[in-house]
């Protein structure tokens, strides 16, 4: 990862699989057969960070992070 890359990160403890986050971010995020995500990828491209970030701005219950 480099210095300008973002992790994408999600807090099981806190999900309630809402699905949310995969249907603002389907290039990282998948759903599992529960409606849990999954993540395809942990590193965020630069260019789908605006959308990675919205992603986890709306998640109902703050179990999405993105990090550095």
């Amino acid at each position: 990862m480099s210095e300008n890359d973002r992790a994408l990160a999600v807090d099981f403890t806190v999900c309630d699989g809402h699905g949310l986050c995969a249907e603002l971010l389907p290039e990282l995020i998948a759903l599992d057969e529960w409606g849990y995500p999954v993540l395809r990828a942990a590193t965020v491209p630069a260019g789908l960070l605006p959308d990675a970030r919205r992603a986890v701005a709306a998640c109902p219950v703050m179990a999405l992070r993105l990090s550095r």
